[in-house]
């Protein structure tokens, strides 16, 4: 299920979502203490994030999936994802330069409340409709849409480590 697609593959697990989570929060803070500023901070391309920057930009879908995943709950279905503007968030926020615990607590603060609000969401609105908005405009389920959340996760802990 957690493959280097950036998108869920498989059938979506929400239990099995919420603990690799839960294993992301206790160990990607260590793994990102242990680099450099050098490391840190280096842009690996014209154009690309920097591993704080991936952090930031994981942030910035922490608040947004929070939003949504609260949202698909009451409002009318099939619930449509808006998208959001990545780059833009990520330079808005200056990732770059906010201090690393500072960025840390943020990511880690909101996917303790990701896990806190799927773990209390009754079984039935996890089958409540979603459309993702992604190229087949296929329509999914509030627990598609969480799970694809941690495979969008581990898709950004595959290019920074």
């Amino acid at each position: 299920m957690w493959q280097d697609t950036g998108f869920l593959t498989g059938t979506p697990d929400v239990a099995a979502a919420m603990q690799q989570l839960l294993r992301y929060l206790q160990t990607i803070p260590q793994q990102y203490r242990a680099m450099d500023d050098a490391r840190l901070l280096n842009h690996p391309a014209p154009g690309k994030w920097s591993k704080k920057e991936v952090l930031g930009h994981l942030v910035d879908s922490a608040i947004n999936n929070l939003k949504r995943f609260t949202d698909i709950q009451y409002f009318a279905q099939p619930y449509t994802i808006a998208p959001y503007k990545q780059n833009e968030l990520v330079l808005i926020n200056n990732y770059q330069h906010l201090p690393l615990e500072h960025l840390l607590q943020l990511w880690q603060s909101v996917n303790q409340q990701i896990i806190f609000v799927i773990t209390y969401t009754p079984a039935e609105k996890l089958l409540y409709r979603v459309n993702p908005q992604y190229k087949n405009n296929e329509e999914q389920t509030l627990a598609w849409v969480v799970c694809d959340y941690v495979a969008h996760m581990e898709h950004h802990w595959t290019q920074v480590f």
